[in-house]
């Protein structure tokens, strides 16, 4: 991704249609589907889809690491995902990774790698935002008429449990149990064993406890249940069992449906065959057969601990949520989801009131710090809606570090707002917010703080070294925290012999603004430092 400000201007968007391709990396395959999006519906439409199945998800296990050789065949599917999306005409490419990269300690050196040799940014997504993905993707593919839904997603490395019922999700779970991580770890026999089948029917169960808890605390009594599935594990097992009972594969798979009591027949079946008899099941490829009974056994735990008899294959998933958060992101979508629009915001709010922070300083200084923004946008940065946000959700979020102490509060910002997974913002996103928050006082971004350090996206360490110190400013501006501000003006210098000047308007009069001046000549320095200018401070009181 090139910098902001080499990105010219786009046509609207919402006045023409436009090609989008989105691409995630799951710890079995690498997915890509390429969606013609109209926002004059709104709606999207699938025109392409890619697949390789790359096995991120088989890591060393001495160490945990992405292997050279997972990471080699990662990169040759991105290449060609990268070849196939511009054959297509696609303006944009989003691309997200889960739980492989996620958990693997060289997982950040994996994508700075992709970005370095394919000029490819990758979103690494947390388990709660992935589940809040998919559950957009069922969404834009089918309806389900206010009736509570469990969605499940049975990827390689997690399995992402949502409950919702058309509008905000009542829970969003992501747990460390997958089909590929589980063969792994518990199935070390051919076919697996009685005591290994015991032994992982409970880890499996206990993995599940909290997440079913949590749903069932979010039912009303009596209120009935419907089960979704989505995703090559419960996609694999709707076609098995598609071509036992009916002879064929429906085209399109959604829609279909299969029992608690199928899916019990299979998960029997599966564990009394060998992997090579499994081979021989119409339908069964190589990679799915290794690693299906593990993925079974997953599904079938949450049927029947939540006493769901059949359960409807949904073909949209993570990728397609991808696509609807872009068109929610860039407002092309107005009618029954527009309330995950906000999710951004709301996800901020909510923070904010857990750490107990002071909202009315800080909406003051986010008012400070957007106005700031706009009004030094082409002659300071070149930063649009994304990065605007950005700012706004760290001067939000500043000093919430005062929920732990005074002392070092900025520090403790930067940790509660890392380990907040705020929804709807990738990793490196609320990386930057941490950052932002961080900086906000005391020292300016460098190399040797681990926390500027960890953000891998030299785009995201930009935004951080440009847009905190107009936090700075902004803190300042509310120094007593008593909004004795009321407005402000910066301005770009007139000639070479001037220079940028910010202008205060107090909201009394005769008010000096005394301790906001101090606080502003010794914020600015990053600011003069930052854009290499000096900044001209005056306050009008008439």
């Amino acid at each position: 991704m090139t910098d902001a400000e080499s990105i010219p201007p786009k046509a609207s968007l919402k006045d023409r249609d436009s090609i989008l391709a989105a691409i995630d990396i799951g710890t079995n395959s690498i997915h890509m589907v390429i969606a013609k999006i109209q926002p004059a519906i709104p709606a999207f439409t699938i025109i392409a889809r890619e697949k390789s199945t790359v096995r991120l998800g088989d890591r060393d296990q001495a160490t945990g690491n992405l292997t050279p050789a997972a990471i080699q065949r990662a990169m040759i599917a991105l290449a060609r995902c990268q070849e196939v999306a511009k054959s297509l005409q696609a303006e944009d490419i989003i691309a997200v990774a889960t739980s492989a990269v996620r958990e693997a300690p060289n997982g950040a050196d994996f994508l700075k790698e992709v970005e370095q040799k394919l000029g490819l940014w990758v979103n690494l997504i947390s388990g709660p935002e992935e589940a809040r993905r998919i559950y957009l993707g069922v969404l834009s593919g089918m309806s389900l008429n206010d009736q509570p839904h469990l969605i499940m997603d049975i990827g390689g490395g997690s399995t992402e449990l949502i409950l919702g019922d058309g509008h905000e999700a009542r829970s969003l779970s992501s747990t460390k149990i997958g089909a590929v991580r589980l063969t792994h770890e518990y199935i070390k026999t051919d076919p697996i064993t009685p005591a290994e089948f015991i032994a992982l029917t409970s880890y499996i169960r206990g993995m599940l406890e909290r997440p079913i808890e949590q749903i069932r605390a979010e039912l009303k009594p009596g209120e009935p249940l419907r089960m979704v599935g989505t995703s090559g594990t419960i996609e694999a097992i709707a076609i098995l069992q598609a071509r036992q009972s009916l002879g064929t594969i429906p085209s399109p798979l959604h829609g279909y449906q299969f029992t608690q009591q199928n899916l019990k027949d299979w998960v029997l079946r599966l564990r009394q065959l060998k992997y090579t008899d499994r081979l021989l099941i119409p339908g069964m490829s190589d990679r799915r057969a290794e690693i299906l009974l593990a993925g079974a056994m997953i599904l079938l735990e949450v049927m029947v601990q939540l006493k769901i008899p059949k359960i409807q294959i949904c073909e949209r998933s993570l990728r397609e949520g991808v696509v609807v958060d872009w068109m929610l992101t860039h407002g092309l979508i107005e009618d029954r989801l527009r309330y995950q629009a906000s999710v951004r915001r709301r996800s901020v709010y909510k923070t904010a009131q857990k750490f107990n922070v002071n909202l009315v300083h800080s909406e003051k200084v986010a008012e400070f710090a957007l106005q700031l923004f706009d009004q030094t946008r082409t002659w300071l940065h070149y930063w649009g809606e994304e990065e605007r946000e950005l700012l706004w959700s760290a001067a939000i979020l500043h000093n919430c570090g005062h929920h732990i102490n005074h002392a070092e509060h900025h520090k403790h910002s930067y940790y509660l707002v890392r380990n907040a997974e705020l929804l709807g913002f990738t990793e490196a996103e609320i990386q930057a917010i941490a950052n932002l928050a961080r900086y906000h006082r005391k020292s300016t971004p460098k190399k040797k703080h681990d926390s500027y350090r960890s953000v891998i996206s030299k785009r995201h360490r930009k935004v951080i070294d440009q847009l905190s110190p107009l936090l700075r400013l902004a803190v300042a501006l509310d120094r007593r925290k008593i909004s004795a501000i009321d407005r402000i003006q910066i301005t770009p210098a007139a000639s070479p012999q001037t220079l940028p000047q910010l202008f205060i308007y107090p909201k009394d009069l005769k008010d000096d603004c005394a301790l906001e001046l101090w606080s502003l000549e010794d914020k600015k320095k990053a600011f003069e430092t930052t854009f290499a200018t000096q900044l001209m401070i005056q306050i009008i009181q008439s």
